[in-house]
């Protein structure tokens, strides 16, 4: 088992991430290095056997904390002044730029879970990313929900949040098994960018002025599983319509073709799928 290696890294707003380096275990590192972006309330600890495995196979790894979450949240949470805008203008620029300084590589590929694989179009120095492996990407539109989550999203979004924030100070999220509870900015804007197409575009000219969406011309894969309830066929289309320029690639996964009862959101991470990985691994190349 590869070691990690602790890090830091300082945002342009003199925020501090945590992370965790996974140096390559073969001879030569293979390809660029990756930059392991978390789901929406999803410490970096939940990726650990998976960026071990890739170190293994040759990859430099990092993977952090957004600011808010894990070992990034700065105090008690209902004080956290964290949002998804400033996951995406301030948190993964800084990681990107930690893990080139850490490896001299001139560009990363970004290895986005869910929301993490979203928020390209409003990072600033995206131009140092040289691909995008979304998996379970999508914009979450609460009308392209299937199952239960179509059910949970709206009473989530429209209840739970906004009547946490008051009382809570936070959104409840690990109380019905959806990660860590989340800073009341990140759960006001996860609700507010899922209720229309688009995600991140719903802020466009409210808390972000800066689009890159129609700049970025880089590889953009995305990888679903047919029963994931969240990033649906039409969800991982309205991701990637974001990117005119960008040369995209869906890619679906099916449970009974891997052995598997289910996949959905969350479990291409997991050891129990880990005949999975080489599948994401496959993708990251440029």
């Amino acid at each position: 088992m590869s070691q990690y290696e602790k890090a830091e890294i300082q945002c342009q707003d003199g925020y501090t991430l945590h992370a965790h380096f996974y140096s390559h275990q073969t001879t030569h590192a293979k390809s660029l290095p990756v930059l392991i972006c978390p789901a929406t309330g999803i410490t970096k600890q939940f990726y650990h056997a998976y960026a071990t495995w890739l170190a293994e196979q040759g990859h430099d790894v990092l993977v952090f904390d957004f600011r808010g979450i894990g070992d990034s949240l700065a105090g008690p949470l209902k004080k956290s002044k964290a949002s998804i805008v400033q996951w995406g203008q301030l948190d993964i620029p800084a990681a990107i730029d930690t893990l080139l300084a850490k490896t001299t590589a001139q560009k990363v590929i970004l290895l986005g879970h869910s929301a993490g694989g979203q928020l390209l179009g409003i990072v600033p120095n995206y131009e140092k990313v040289a691909k995008v492996v979304a998996v379970s990407g999508s914009t979450g539109h609460v009308k392209g929900l299937k199952g239960k989550t179509k059910l949970l999203a709206p009473v989530m979004f429209r209840g739970i949040f906004p009547l946490s924030r008051y009382t809570l100070g936070y959104g409840p999220t690990q109380a019905i098994g959806m990660g860590e509870n989340l800073p009341k900015d990140v759960a006001k804007q996860w609700a507010q960018f899922c209720s229309k197409p688009g995600y991140v575009i719903n802020a466009m000219g409210k808390t972000v002025f800066e689009d890159y969406h129609a700049e970025i011309d880089c590889p953009i894969t995305v990888l679903w599983s047919s029963d994931d309830e969240i990033a649906t066929e039409a969800n991982v289309k309205d991701l990637l319509r974001l990117y005119p320029n960008a040369t995209t690639e869906m890619i679906e996964l099916k449970p009974k073709s891997y052995n598997h009862k289910a996949i959905g959101h969350m479990l291409m991470f997991k050891k129990s799928h880990q005949n999975l990985w080489p599948v994401i691994e496959q993708q990251l190349t440029v």
